[in-house]
């Protein structure tokens, strides 16, 4: 149950940060096989959003890419069926662009990244996955060929950089990346994504018939950020409440206006709801700016 919750969020998380960039496809089926991919992006050519707030996944989203997000390291098994969704996307592109009469350079090839809590020395080992130094220590790179790289996220420097790869870890790492979502000023757009999708995961745990003792740790992990979007949503639809107020009374949302919603939210919601009935527009801009 534990790691069809995490697919589901993680699956989720890709959606929700990578569309901007360019188009995600989960659960993608590899053309002529029996496989689906977890998540298979493309990037476009000029991305809606500062790519720089996304850190290390920006830049993992400069190709199209295959990612492979798992909840426990992945067995030498698992990765290698990882590759093999890799070498038929490769191949069935390269038909395609034959047809086409075009061709396709070594460097633009799709890239496969395997998202991992941890990975063992002897997995990389067995991969011959290296650090390269320029890119962060816990990205470890197989031979050049393979167009392949294993994220162990529990390497990975604290940083804001990598940050949204933290946030899949598990816990302490998971835990400290989520402490540091809550700590974004409230109004960042990523917060309220980020809590909505961590909030639905925790709802999700709790609703199992059997909720096992790593689900238990990380629904107390969840909690926090389940009561900051509680606490947001309500906030949000409260707001909300006010501006259709001041639009009812004043027949539009003006700069002037718009700067006291916020004052006003301060007061309990029956005493602002009292005083915007009641109170003219330049009471009401003089009791709030």
């Amino acid at each position: 149950m534990s790691k069809n919750l995490f697919d589901q969020f993680a699956k989720q998380f890709f959606e929700t940060f990578l569309s901007p960039l360019g188009e995600v496809r989960t659960n993608f089926e590899v053309p002529g096989e029996p496989k689906f991919i977890d998540i298979w992006f493309t990037p476009r050519n000029q991305p809606s959003i500062n790519t720089e707030s996304l850190g290390i996944l920006a830049e993992i989203a400069t190709l199209p890419c295959l990612l492979e997000p798992f909840r426990n390291q992945p067995n030498p098994f698992e990765v290698r069926s990882c590759l093999s969704k890799l070498f038929h996307v490769q191949a069935d592109l390269q038909r395609q662009l034959k047809r086409q009469q075009q061709t396709l350079s070594e460097s633009e090839l799709p890239q496969l990244w395997i998202i991992t809590p941890s990975a063992s020395e002897d997995l990389l080992s067995k991969f011959t996955a290296n650090l390269r130094p320029d890119w962060l220590e816990g990205i470890y790179f197989f031979g050049e060929g393979f167009k392949t790289a294993i994220i162990a996220i529990n390497k990975l420097p604290r940083t804001p950089e990598t940050l949204w790869l933290r946030i899949l870890g598990k816990g302490v790492i998971q835990q400290q990346a989520v402490e540091e979502v809550i700590g974004f000023n409230p109004n960042d757009p990523r917060r309220s994504r980020i809590l909505k999708l961590l909030a639905t995961w925790k709802i999700s745990m709790e609703a199992s018939a059997i909720i096992e003792e790593e689900e238990r740790e990380l629904i107390m992990t969840l909690s926090q950020a389940y009561l900051e979007w509680e606490q947001e949503t309500q906030r949000r639809g409260q707001r909300q409440v006010v501006e259709n107020l001041l639009k009812a009374r004043f027949g539009e949302l003006d700069e002037e206006l718009a700067s006291i919603i916020e004052p006003m939210l301060e007061l309990p919601p029956d005493e602002y709801a009292a005083l915007l009935l009641q109170l003219s527009r330049e009471e009401l801009l003089r009791r709030f700016s």
